[in-house]
C-alpha cells in the first residue's frame, strides 16, 4: 500500500459527520433557543402594554398638578368634607386630599372620564423635611395609580409652605 493510498482512505474515512456531534449540536442549539425564548418572555411580560403605563403616569401628573396648586393648610371657612371623589371639587387645601382613594378616574364635578373606568388611585399626604424647609412647613405628596392589569405606578411630590 502506497502512501498515497493511504492519505485517499483516511480522508474518504474523515468525511461527514458523527452521530455524536450531530446530538452535541442539537443540544446546544437547543439550549441556546431556550434562552432566548426566555428572554423575549420576560420582555413581553413586562412591556406588556405601554399604554396602561403612559395613562396610569398622565393620571398621576395631573393629579399632582392638582394637589400643588391648592393651598398649603386649610383656609378660614374652608372645606370640611366629606373628601369623597364627588366633592373633589370642593377640596381647598392639601390635606385634603390625604387618604383620598377614587376607582375609576373623574372630572372635578364626579363625572367618570371614559376609557379610565378600571383605573384606581390612592394619595397619602405627609408631613416632611426636604431640602431647607422643616418637617412642619413641607408635605410629602404619594400619589399610587394602578391600572387595570394590576400594575402600581408611584407618584411622589413635595408641596412647601410658601409665602
Amino acid at each position: 500500500m502506497s502512501i498515497r493510498s493511504r492519505r485517499v482512505r483516511l480522508r474518504r474515512s474523515q468525511c461527514g459527520i458523527s452521530l455524536i456531534e450531530i446530538v452535541i449540536f442539537i443540544l446546544v442549539i437547543g439550549i441556546a433557543l431556550a434562552a432566548v425564548a426566555q428572554v423575549f418572555s420576560i420582555t413581553a411580560r413586562a412591556n406588556a402594554d405601554p399604554l396602561l403605563r403612559r395613562q396610569a403616569l398622565a393620571v398621576a401628573q395631573a393629579l399632582m398638578e392638582e394637589i400643588s396648586y391648592k393651598e398649603f393648610s386649610n383656609p378660614p371657612n374652608g372645606f370640611t368634607g366629606p373628601y369623597t371623589p364627588v366633592n373633589r371639587g370642593k377640596f381647598d387645601d392639601v390635606m385634603d386630599y390625604n387618604g383620598f382613594a377614587m376607582d375609576g378616574i373623574a372630572y372635578l364635578d364626579g363625572t367618570p372620564i371614559p376609557g379610565l373606568g378600571q383605573y384606581r388611585v390612592q394619595i397619602a399626604v405627609a408631613s416632611t423635611a426636604f431640602g431647607p424647609v422643616p418637617a412642619p412647613q413641607g408635605w410629602r405628596i404619594t400619589i399610587t395609580v394602578t391600572d387595570p392589569s394590576g400594575e402600581e405606578l408611584v407618584l411622589d411630590g413635595y408641596r412647601a409652605n410658601y409665602y
